[in-house]
């Protein structure tokens, strides 16, 4: 070979490793940190190794085929079959890693943005009316089943979103669909990953979350009991089961511009108006606390006789409100702490009892369905995640996929709200308010499927 062909072949080269180069460029970050994860040009790598290896497989059957050596071709499939399945093992453990470690980084930054959350409304209602730090922290503690259930689904769009979104734009995918790979092999471990992350959301929210909520109840209802100017928020409308307080400005114990407002079954009504009051903690039981109240005013109304009316004055007026009137104590619990058995057992008994209203059973049925509703929306994400990356993930994947996991979150999770305002306010069918925003999520994932696959 003379001069000018061998530099025209280094160049050729040359030229090869660059291109080889900005197609197999890696996420420095993510490499240095996990240094175990194989790179796309290492999985390329056994794939056209073995990809070698199938042609000559091939090959061997063909030539014993015409030979009539029938043992022998069975030998070459069945190692052919073999090289098969480990080629797509091996590109499944790549994918599912790639999912796993952007799931993850996507799971705190949502448990983070919850727990900050949590931290604010607690800090609102608790921290600063003195209570014990050790209870704050055991509160904190109960709700982190609720914080984990709600940011697992939404780190599995956004995670998903962003990672195959920047497995389009290295090109890993088209690399991947240039060595002969279907689609169906990345949709693989998306689904896989996806009813996985489904199935510990469900376990957090059907049986932890319960049992946090009770702790949470439970140490909530000491903590009142101990300190009851906690409900106490100043300029607040605070709604009671049997009563109403428009409250005015509060200073540790000391509660001004008070109003009291009671409706009674027999259509009686009882409004206090108090200018200054004292809030105590009371001794005797069943009393949460004592509202002292000086220079009172007292209205007794009777809806039947609009015209008429009782007005009292009083310099110190003593008002015991009970725990049953701000702790609910119906003698069972409520459909949040219960598990998914229980809440069917539940609604199966309120069903038999004519006397059920709809309201009730639909509480009932909106808290079973979104038992499972959140949790296995993590499915119908990845379903959604999967062509939504491939379709718009080819310039900056990483960065579209977070815009669109954000904006999507944000839509769902008012859809979720909206559904159970309409189910619980409009007695709305349960089932169709909590699953309407994942069965929608999953046809359209569907049909950008599909609509990927023509191409």
């Amino acid at each position: 070979m003379n001069e000018d062909g061998k530099k025209n072949k280094n160049s050729v080269i040359s030229s090869f490793q660059k291109i080889r180069a900005a197609v197999f460029y890696p996420a420095k970050v993510i490499r240095k940190k996990f240094p175990a994860l194989p790179t796309a040009s290492q999985v390329i790598e056994k794939i056209r190794y073995f990809s070698l290896r199938r042609a000559f497989y091939s090959l061997c059957i063909e030539l014993s085929d015409k030979l009539g050596a029938k043992k022998l071709s069975s030998f070459f499939e069945s190692r052919l079959e073999a090289l098969s399945d480990l080629r797509t093992k091996i590109l499944t453990k790549y994918i599912a890693k790639e999912l796993f470690l952007y799931f993850l980084v996507c799971f705190l930054f949502f448990f983070v943005v919850f727990f900050v959350n949590q931290i604010l409304l607690l800090a609102e209602t608790i921290l600063r009316k003195r209570v014990p730090v050790m209870n704050v922290i055991r509160l904190i503690w109960y709700c982190l089943p609720a914080i984990i259930a709600q940011s697992a689904p939404f780190a599995t769009l956004v995670g998903f979103l962003m990672c195959l979104g920047r497995m389009v734009t290295d090109n890993e995918v088209l690399i991947l669909r240039a060595s002969g790979q279907r689609y169906s092999v990345i949709l693989k471990p998306v689904v896989i990953m996806g009813l996985m992350i489904s199935v510990f959301s469900f376990i957090m929210n059907d049986y932890f979350l319960p049992l946090g909520t009770i702790n949470y109840n439970k140490l909530y209802r000491q903590i009142i009991v101990s300190n009851p100017a906690v409900e106490m928020e100043p300029h607040s409308v605070k709604r009671m089961n049997d009563f109403t307080l428009v409250i005015g400005d509060v200073e540790k114990d000391d509660v001004s511009d008070l109003v009291f407002f009671e409706n009674k079954r027999n259509g009686e009504q009882r409004i206090i108006v108090a200018q200054d009051t004292a809030v105590k903690k009371s001794v005797s039981p069943g009393v949460l606390m004592s509202l002292t109240m000086d220079d009172a005013v007292v209205l007794l109304l009777n809806n039947k006789t609009p015209g008429d009316y009782d007005a009292l004055d009083s310099e110190s007026l003593t008002l015991n409100v009970f725990e049953d009137s701000i702790i609910s104590s119906n003698g069972g619990t409520s459909p949040r702490e219960m598990t998914s058995w229980d809440l069917g057992k539940r609604i199966k008994k309120l069903k038999s009892n004519k006397s059920t209203s709809k309201k009730q059973l639909n509480t009932y049925s909106l808290e079973f369905n979104k038992k499972f509703s959140i949790p296995f929306g993590s499915i119908f994400f990845a379903l959604l995640a999967f062509p939504l990356a491939l379709v718009f993930g080819r310039k900056d994947g990483q960065t579209l996929g977070l815009v669109f996991g954000i904006i999507i979150s944000v839509l769902y999770w008012s859809a979720t709200i909206l559904g159970q305002m309409f189910g619980l306010r409009g007695g709305y069918n349960g089932f169709w308010m909590m699953w309407g925003p994942n069965f929608f999520i999953g046809l359209l994932g569907i049909l950008l499927y599909l609509r990927l696959r023509k191409r």
